[in-house]
């Protein structure tokens, strides 16, 4: 199992209290289970994937405050500070039949509604507004918002998304000849 295989949970923001505690910001929809207590999460330590077991955890707000086992200090936390909390690709929770995970998005064609070649995406995206492809048009990264209204059909087995793009989403980013002024 390598660090790069492996999917990200959550990072830690920052120590939280004097007794080992961090601030962790999420990358999951299934906090309750990634940082209850027993849960295993992993940590990379000179390159490699290191496991460390959630001993306590509890949400806050849209953060999650966790402590992991051996870790009873600031000092101990502050390792943590910045770091990245991944799980194995093979312990993700199961989703439903129209259901997909972000990142496998990542590498999908992209088709229009009627046939025509668009791009593959090549990043996802999150904000509060929700999610954004961002996909390679002809050199320059088109942002397409993920909603149903726009991307009636995502099959991420057949690594196909089809768009019903609004008339000029595709050109919001083209790179414009010197001479398309609008002055």
């Amino acid at each position: 199992m390598t660090w790069a295989s492996m999917m990200l949970v959550g990072r830690v923001t920052r120590p939280h209290g004097l007794r080992g505690h961090m601030v962790v910001e999420p990358d999951t929809d299934f906090g309750a289970a990634r940082f209850a207590p027993g849960a295993q999460v992993w940590r990379e330590v000179a390159g490699e994937a290191s496991a460390v077991t959630v001993c306590e955890g509890r949400q806050q707000g849209t953060r999650w405050v966790i402590r992991v086992e051996g870790v009873t200090s600031i000092e101990a936390a502050e390792m943590f500070r910045g770091k990245e909390l991944r799980i194995p690709e093979d312990a993700k929770m199961a989703l439903g039949s129209d259901e997909y995970y972000l990142h496998d998005l990542v590498g999908c064609l992209v088709q229009t509604t009627l046939g025509e070649d668009i791009g593959r995406v090549q990043a996802v995206y999150t904000a509060a507004g929700g999610a954004l492809l961002g996909i390679d048009h002809g050199g320059s990264e088109v942002l397409v918002p993920l909603v149903k209204a726009i991307c009636p059909e995502v099959d991420v087995v057949g690594k196909r998304i089809r768009l019903d793009p609004p008339e000029g989403l595709l050109d919001v980013n083209r790179p414009r000849d010197k001479g398309d002024d609008d002055d």
